[in-house]
């Protein structure tokens, strides 16, 4: 198994986590009778990305207000804040890591309802938690983390439909696998697009709403894969003085599906075009946006917001594998990282 066959495998992983969408409903249940006011959720890496994505989802259709775990106040601070009335979620591929059980470990001190959402349901983080929201996406051989981020995403947005009550959620969900598999059929025009950026050595990756996650996770598999200077900003963020840093060539990647944010997205991306004659890579479903761009990667239509990252990163994905191989490296072994990080 590789890093490629793994992000190839990932429909079919989607489509069997859907398959456990009365697993999920339980663990909602659960949740709805504990009431919980906000949630704490802990994570680290690519898992902390996910937390990125359930905070706006759960925000935007649970209404319920999210905070990022800061874990060495449970590790090396020993000071805790109080988590009263809170759902304390760990998310975390391993389930290994000593910090992000730490945190569970004292939301279970405190009383509150414990969730893990791991793929090793027999792990340090499942045995601490209350409930256990399995993710299923099978063993994952890479160090780079592709199918397994996937399928975070997946159970963050069924949990999301499962606690809304809504049918309609959850057909759209239905989706999921099909458009997955549309993404991957890009992966030989891909990886050709990613020929043209084989010297780059730095760039900046831009996102916002659901998609602020997407930034944040395509910009890390560059640094993990292809050992650039990845800097992931919202646009609007970007637009608060980094944007200065961009001159004519200026390498700039950009998630810009239609939905709430596109418009705001579409006026940075024609701006750092027509301004400041970037070098643009855009993945968006508009052909507005896409236009744009010299290295455009058409996502499949009629994707809800809502589920953009999970298909847009797939994308992602395919161009850091494709630039990895392009500048010689190994993006099965990439040097000084393993794949379980133990942090205190």
């Amino acid at each position: 198994m590789t890093l490629h066959s793994e992000i190839h495998e990932q429909p079919a992983r989607l489509d069997s986590l859907l398959k456990q969408r009365q697993a999920v409903e339980q663990i909602a249940a659960h949740i709805q009778a504990n009431s919980p006011n906000f949630v704490f959720l802990t994570a680290r890496g690519t898992s902390d990305n996910a937390g990125r994505y359930a905070n706006y989802l759960w925000g935007a259709a649970n209404r319920l207000p999210l905070a990022l775990a800061t874990p060495s106040l449970f590790t090396f601070y020993g000071q805790p804040p109080a988590l009263k009335n809170a759902l304390v979620v760990g998310v975390s591929q391993s389930g290994q890591s000593p910090d992000i059980v730490s945190v569970i470990q004292e939301g279970h001190r405190q009383g509150c309802l414990t969730l893990a959402i791991t793929n090793a349901p027999v792990s340090p983080l499942a045995r601490a938690a209350d409930l256990v929201l399995d993710i299923q996406a099978g063993e994952e051989k890479a160090v780079a983390a592709t199918k397994t981020y996937t399928a975070e995403l997946l159970a963050i947005a069924m949990l999301s439909a499962a606690l809304a009550g809504s049918e309609s959620a959850w057909q759209e969900l239905a989706g999921i696998p099909a458009w997955a598999a549309e993404v991957l059929t890009q992966d030989e025009a891909i990886g050709r697009m990613a020929q043209r950026f084989r010297y780059m050595n730095q760039c900046v990756v831009l996102g916002r709403g659901y998609n602020y996650a997407t930034a944040f996770e395509w910009a890390l598999k560059l640094k993990e894969l292809t050992y650039l200077v990845a800097e992931p900003y919202s646009s609007a963020d970007f637009q608060h003085g980094p944007i200065a840093m961009v001159e004519g060539g200026f390498p700039v990647l950009a998630v810009a599906p239609q939905g709430r944010v596109f418009a705001s997205m579409l006026e940075m991306i024609a701006t750092l075009r027509n301004e400041h004659a970037a070098e643009l890579v855009v993945v968006s479903d508009s052909d507005q946006a896409l236009n744009l761009a010299q290295s455009p990667v058409c996502l499949p239509a009629g994707i809800p917001e809502w589920l953009t990252p999970i298909i847009a990163i797939i994308a992602g994905q395919l161009f850091v594998y494709h630039l990895t191989l392009a500048k010689g490296y190994n993006t099965e072994r990439p040097r000084t990282i393993s794949k379980v990080t133990e942090t205190q």
